[in-house]
């Protein structure tokens, strides 16, 4: 979830940043302040209770949150009017800074191909560490067999 400033946005930016986020599954929501505020407590957003000052766009994710910090970032360059004023990635509270962290990460899919990829290659030390072990014993039985049979 990330919290914007859209002050300055037309209605054609503001439809054209959603469409934007909704190709990825992301909303983007404005919401009154005190709705925001009484919606947040008692849970992790409360944290969040400063940014709810002022015009507020929600950035919405249930997926990856990298992602959805990619294509804010991405169109907060493009159009400067959009500032990201915080956000809470995994329930803790991300500012500014944070979130551009965040945005540089690779994706979720491409961490999970890393963490399987470097899994299989461990494997395959693995193998083939048992395979050489045994056709060192192999080797060194045949040898004796060949010097016994000399």
């Amino acid at each position: 979830m990330i919290f914007t400033d859209y002050r300055g946005l037309t209605v054609a930016e503001l439809s054209e940043l959603r469409s934007l986020l909704r190709e990825k599954g992301i909303l983007y929501k404005v919401v009154k302040n005190t709705l925001a505020t009484i919606a947040s407590r008692g849970t992790s957003v409360s944290v969040a209770q400063d940014s709810f000052k002022g015009p507020v766009g929600i950035v919405i994710s249930y997926d990856d949150p990298v992602l959805t910090a990619k294509r804010i970032l991405e169109y907060s360059k493009k159009n400067e009017k959009l500032k990201v004023r915080s956000g809470i990635i995994e329930g803790k509270l991300c500012m500014p800074d944070d979130i551009k962290a965040v945005a540089e990460l690779p994706s979720r899919k491409v961490l999970l191909s890393m963490i399987a990829g470097s899994l299989q290659a461990s494997i395959g030390k693995f193998g083939a560490a048992l395979s050489a072990t045994i056709n060192s014993f192999i080797h060194a039985m045949e040898a004796l067999k060949i010097k016994r049979g000399a």
